[in-house]
């Protein structure tokens, strides 16, 4: 399955501008990079991986239409899935693409 380009677009609005900004395809999706570092990658299975700091990972489990990230059968601590229906309205999207963003900034350049 191809990542959604409309989503992609969507990203790509948000944040345009953003200083050291890289599109890479990734995962089978397409992974926004910020000064080399993943904030967020439209995935290939449908909605939004976002990076976060592992110790919020829990935290933000309890949210509507968030799960845990699975790569090769385990849970990959620090990333989330956001499906479709988390990300429908800009304000939904905007929220989690700041969030992966801005952590994403937290890491030296590469």
């Amino acid at each position: 399955m191809s990542y959604d380009e409309d989503l992609a677009h969507r990203v790509r609005e948000l944040l345009a501008g953003e200083r050291g900004l890289d599109e890479k395809r990734m995962f089978g999706g397409l992974a926004f990079l910020i000064d080399g570092n993943m904030s967020v990658c439209v995935s290939g299975q449908g909605g939004l991986m976002v990076r976060v700091p592992r110790e919020d990972t829990e935290k933000l489990l309890d949210r509507d239409h968030v799960e845990p990230m699975i790569m090769a059968g385990r849970e990959t601590r620090g990333w989330l899935r956001v499906s479709v229906e988390g990300v429908k309205t800009k304000r939904q999207l905007q929220g989690w693409v700041k969030r992966g963003v801005d952590y994403a900034k937290s890491f030296p350049a590469k």
